[in-house]
């Protein structure tokens, strides 16, 4: 149970409901129901644990997405079967996206196979109305609603935004999925509005909202899509269904994992402390790692290579970063004795730019480092390196991109307006 006191029911559906807290007007208590359903309540069952089940898998979900960086409704866990929420009101569109062809897209697109790869993703969107089966709308459709949600009208911007969003949405889970082996298949998503006006992933996203298969196997299936599939239902085949849905839960636990990917600053001079903790900044805020270490390859070449060698040793996953300006030998030589990346980030001065920057360029053969010359781009680089192999990583890049294309849709409205 909530420690919150609950207010008025605001909404009710097939599989949860939503309260209003009384010590907090712009929060709300989302209750999730021991409740499955297919076909638009047509097929309904009980079953026991589903709403403790649906609650860890969505917190677990938004753990995920709120840690890349989107803006999300969820707020905390509150109770085994319930979370607290942004309020919201519900743009009531679903909003899915397909990497496989699948599901009601073959009976709507006669002629394509299953298993049809979309790339990209495939986007679709769909009226929430069950007495018409949720219709397919297109951006036209939804733009022409006008619908008005806290002040907000949805008009082009507003989808382009959500748009761009549910794709991210995807990509950042379908990463996630594929460290545990498990192919994403398609999933569908639901945005609110709160009382800041602000656009938000919301509702619940748990084992009704998208198809899963492990090894990429249809028949290893562990999504609703099983209860949907049975004509008579048991109670083995309730339990069958239940497992699945365990299984999804249990997986998630491993989707955020604790940070590993490390980004070592070598610096030639403490008086490039400042520069280099630039990059450390931007580092941390793509989930690197920074480490700062001061070190000089002219004037201490063998300490220089003691210290190189505590993290080749150690088996971490290491992008190094050289800030040395004037004649820059630290990056070359650092290059020149190690296999891992190095990027050269020279703290240039106004009045010898050319010569530092040159002094970084101008390697030698054999040596592959790069160099860039603003903190922001050096990080964003290690980042990228790091992405190849640690999907959070990846996903704070992913929603970094989708928040510029955010950041200059706005700028341009209030232009306009």
């Amino acid at each position: 149970m909530s420690a919150y006191k609950t207010g008025k029911l605001i909404i009710e559906g097939k599989t949860k409901q939503v309260f209003e807290l009384l010590e907090d007007r712009t929060l709300c208590l989302l209750q999730s129901k021991d409740r499955i359903t297919a076909g638009d309540g047509v097929k309904s069952h009980q079953l026991a644990g589903k709403a403790a089940i649906s609650t860890a898998t969505t917190a677990k979900v938004f753990e995920l997405l709120n840690q890349a960086g989107l803006k999300t409704a969820f707020v905390r866990v509150e109770g085994e079967t319930s979370f607290i929420a942004k309020k919201c009101e519900m743009v009531p569109i679903e909003w899915v996206t397909r990497r496989l062809a699948t599901g009601s897209f073959l009976k709507r697109h006669p002629g394509v196979p299953e298993g049809f790869r979309f790339n990209p993703p495939l986007q679709e969107t769909f009226f929430k109305d069950d007495a018409n089966h949720d219709p397919q709308w297109s951006a036209q459709q939804i733009v022409s609603a006008k619908f008005k949600l806290n002040d907000v009208i949805i008009g082009q911007d507003e989808y382009d935004i959500m748009n761009r969003t549910t794709l991210t949405v995807f990509e950042v889970l379908e990463r996630a999925w594929a460290t545990r082996d498990c192919a994403l298949i398609d999933m569908k998503i639901e945005f609110g509005i709160d009382a800041n006006g602000e656009i938000l992933v919301a509702d619940i996203i748990d084992s009704d909202s998208w198809r899963l298969w492990p090894s990429g196997d249809k028949r290893l299936m562990k999504d609703k899509q099983v209860y949907r599939n049975l004509t008579t239902v048991t109670d083995a085949d309730l339990t069958t269904v239940k497992r699945n849905f365990e299984w999804v839960a249990n997986q998630l636990e491993y989707l955020v994992p604790p940070p590993s990917s490390k980004v070592v600053i070598f610096m030639g001079s403490p008086s490039d402390e400042e520069h280099c903790n630039k990059i450390a900044r931007y580092a941390a805020t793509l989930g690197v790692k920074a480490e700062l270490r001061v070190t000089s390859a002219h004037k201490a070449p063998a300490e220089t290579l003691k210290i190189l060698s505590e993290y080749e040793g150690t088996g971490e996953k290491v992008v190094l970063v050289a800030v040395a300006g004037r004649s820059n030998g630290l990056g070359p030589v650092l290059s020149g004795n190690t296999a891992l990346p190095v990027i050269n980030c020279p703290p240039v001065k106004p009045d010898n730019v050319q010569q530092d920057v040159w002094s970084s360029l101008n390697v030698p053969s054999g040596l592959g480092c790069t160099t860039v010359l603003y903190p922001e781009s050096a990080a964003l680089a290690a980042a990228q390196i790091h992405a190849l192999h640690d999907h959070l990583v990846w996903s704070r890049l992913r929603v970094k991109q989708l928040t510029n294309f955010i950041t200059l849709k706005r700028a341009d409205v209030r232009l306009r307006n």
